[in-house]
C-alpha cells in the first residue's frame, strides 16, 4: 500500500487525500472491509497469477443493490503500468458486478487522466459526457468524465 499511497499518478487522479494522511491506507481499507459486510462497496488486490506480486487494486467504492448500480475503479502501481494489468482488473471486476445483479456499472475518470479512459475503451465502456466542476480536492476543482456499461452493451 505504501507504494500505491505514494505514486503521483494515484495521488492525482484518485480520491485519496493529499497529503495522505497517517493510518490511510488501515481506515481505508477497513472502510471497504465494513463496506464488503453491508453491501455497499468492495475492494480486491489485484495479484500477478504467476509471482504473487501485488499490482494494484480493483475498487467498487459504491454499489447500490436497491438501484442495482455500481462505481467502479482501479489502482495499478506504475510498475504493473502498460502491461494490461488495468484492463484485466477492470473486466474481471465489470463481470463481478454483473454477476451480483448490477444493471449499470460508472466509472468516473478524470478529463485528464488519458491512460484510465483507454482502459475504459478497450473494457467496452462508452463516454457519457463530462461532469463539469464536480470534484474538489487540495482546494481546486475539477471536471470528471462519466463512463458506464449496461449489460446489453457488447
Amino acid at each position: 500500500m505504501d507504494a500505491v499511497l505514494s505514486d503521483p499518478d494515484v495521488l492525482r487522479f484518485t480520491r485519496v487525500p493529499v497529503p495522505v494522511p497517517d493510518g490511510f491506507a488501515t481506515t481505508w481499507l477497513a472502510r471497504y472491509e465494513d463496506g464488503r459486510k453491508d453491501g455497499v462497496r468492495d475492494a480486491f488486490a489485484i495479484v500477478d497469477e504467476h509471482s504473487h506480486e501485488f499490482l494494484g487494486l480493483a475498487l467498487a467504492p459504491r454499489l447500490d443493490a436497491e438501484e442495482r448500480t455500481a462505481e467502479l475503479g482501479y489502482l495499478v502501481l506504475a510498475s504493473a503500468r502498460g502491461r494490461g494489468v488495468a484492463s484485466a482488473a477492470l473486466q474481471a471486476l465489470t463481470e463481478w458486478a454483473f454477476g451480483k445483479g448490477m444493471q449499470r456499472i460508472e466509472l468516473l475518470i478524470s478529463v485528464d487522466n488519458a491512460g484510465s479512459k483507454r482502459v475504459a475503451q478497450r473494457c467496452g465502456y462508452v463516454f457519457e459526457g463530462v461532469l463539469r466542476s464536480t470534484y474538489l480536492k487540495q482546494g481546486r476543482r475539477e471536471d470528471i468524465e462519466m463512463w458506464s456499461r449496461l449489460p446489453t452493451d457488447p
